[in-house]
């Protein structure tokens, strides 16, 4: 007779997912408390006028923002965000019907991909890919189709926009069962902001098969130099068919609130919000009137140089500088990233000075990143989980690092890279 437990298992549609990076990492950094530059949190509090939004949501005496809200979002909120995107993208967007509140941009990725793929659906996802992508397509049924992105010919790959597609691998991905593709610009964890020339090749794929675009621009104010950044839903003949995911969190660096939305075409948006209100109904008012205060605030001064999105954008950059000659300095060949939060870097040239057969893990970039947490106390994350189960290995050689830090914490970051250096030699 067979154990009792067995009819309790993990449903099958969630036993696709690979080990969870993030619970795996977390302990790892509970366990030895490495300086951690693998979670793309802040640790720095939010600007100060984020902080007096919360203070004034949280002195007023309106009961609304105490009790339920209405499901696809905060009425205050999704009129601001309505008037923020719509001035980005240059179009109307329809606060009750166009853009929805969600719990993050991971939950309204999640809904993006289940209101869209059905069982057989195919959905191309570029490699390396933010994991969910691929887990949120399988349990929905569907079938990812990958194509990578890889460095240009005669170039050293050191700089994100030598990362570019083959587009004639791309073009033989799409067919009659493809519904979807996923795009993310800028890009996690390259950090790759794709022009408009690029993203024009995507559209033109979509519009002659007839699929949807899943666009997450989470990062869309953090990019960095000459860069622009482009919304795919902008391009021609591309709003009908486009869902935009973005973030509070990482707008107003704080990623704790969980505040999170889509926007789109109502007959797409109408999908997510069924989704949405069938399994949390809706999100958490107080921090939906926050966030709303907030946008409101950023609007008043959006494109002037009081704005909050515009010297977040400068003062990252500085850090990002920082990160690139940190890591270079100890001989890792990092790729110097044009938006977000992240910079990856190729860490095989230091291998031969490391015994990783200490860690039993199956691929070598997470023997890497943990070899690193317990010796040198810097943490990063693996790229592996980044792709596919067949193109693992492409990144094993790698590592991404979160530069969104207090200088503080990238000195003490450096420091400890300069003692093992010296270890080394």
């Amino acid at each position: 007779m067979s154990d009792y437990r067995d009819k309790f298992v993990l449903p099958g549609r969630y036993q696709l997912r690979n080990k969870q990076l993030w619970i795996e990492y977390f302990e790892l950094a509970r366990k030895y408390k490495p300086i951690d530059l693998g979670i793309g949190s802040p640790d720095f509090l939010p600007p100060d006028f984020v902080l007096d939004a919360f203070k004034e949501a949280a002195g007023s005496t309106n009961n609304e923002i105490y009790q339920y809200t209405r499901g696809a979002g905060h009425p205050r909120l999704v009129a601001a965000l309505s008037n923020l995107h719509s001035t980005l993208i240059g179009r109307e967007i329809n606060p009750h019907s166009e853009i929805m509140a969600t719990l993050g941009a991971y939950h309204a990725l999640f809904l993006a991909i289940m209101a869209t793929v059905d069982t057989g659906d195919e959905v191309i996802i570029m490699e390396p890919f933010f994991e969910c992508f691929e887990h949120n397509v399988r349990t929905a049924g569907g079938i990812p189709r990958f194509v990578p992105l890889k460095p240009k010919e005669n170039t050293d790959g050191t700089q994100t926009n030598d990362w570019v597609l083959d587009y004639d691998h791309l073009e033989s991905l799409f067919n009659t069962k493809t519904k979807a593709i996923i795009v993310n610009t800028p890009h996690n964890p390259l950090g790759k902001v794709f022009t408009y020339e690029e993203l024009s090749q995507i559209a033109r794929l979509c519009k002659k098969w007839n699929v949807v675009c899943i666009s997450d621009e989470v990062y869309q104010f953090l990019v960095y130099g000459s860069k622009k950044h482009v919304s795919m839903a902008s391009l021609p003949d591309m709003w009908e068919r486009t869902i935009t995911v973005c973030t509070a969190g990482k707008i107003f660096a704080a990623t704790g609130w969980k505040l999170g939305w889509a926007y789109g075409p109502s007959h797409l948006i109408a999908n997510l919000q069924l989704i949405h209100f069938s399994s949390v109904r809706a999100g958490n008012t107080f921090l939906q009137e926050v966030g709303a205060i907030c946008v409101e605030k950023e609007l008043a001064r959006l494109g002037t140089t009081e704005s909050y999105l515009k010297s977040s954008a400068k003062d990252f950059e500085t850090k990002r500088d920082f990160v690139y000659d940190m890591l270079s300095s100890t001989g890792l060949k990092p790729i110097k990233p044009d938006g977000g939060y992240f910079m990856v870097a190729n860490w095989s040239p230091l291998e031969k000075h490391i015994d990783l057969s200490t860690e039993p893990d199956e691929f070598k970039d997470y023997r890497f990143t943990k070899w690193m947490t317990k010796n040198v106390g810097v943490q990063g994350i693996p790229i592996s989980p980044f792709y596919s189960k067949e193109h693992k290995h492409i990144g094993e050689n790698y590592v991404r690092y979160c530069f969104v830090k207090t200088d503080a914490y990238l000195d003490k970051a450096a420091q400890a890279f300069r003692n093992w250096k010296l270890q080394l030699n």
